[in-house]
């Protein structure tokens, strides 16, 4: 089994195994995104549903700008 050419990939390598050049402006995003979330809900249930709700919707376009750039890789 030693010349065996089966190979398992592992998580996080790339199929053409180059390197993803926007793999730190997505964990920026991801960063951004979560951070948005949080406050979000803190500032929802804490100081109003209006301001909570906007700042949580302004979070998910960071998760959607990181979608993008995960589908263009």
């Amino acid at each position: 089994m030693d010349n065996s050419t089966i190979y398992r990939r592992r998580r996080g390598e790339d199929e053409d195994n180059g390197e993803d050049k926007y793999r730190m402006l997505r964990q920026i995003l991801n960063i951004l995104f979560m951070l948005g979330a949080v406050i979000g809900v803190i500032v929802y249930f804490y100081y109003g549903r209006d301001l909570g709700t906007i700042i949580i919707l302004v979070s998910m376009a960071f998760k959607l700008a990181e979608c993008v750039f995960r589908l263009i890789k």
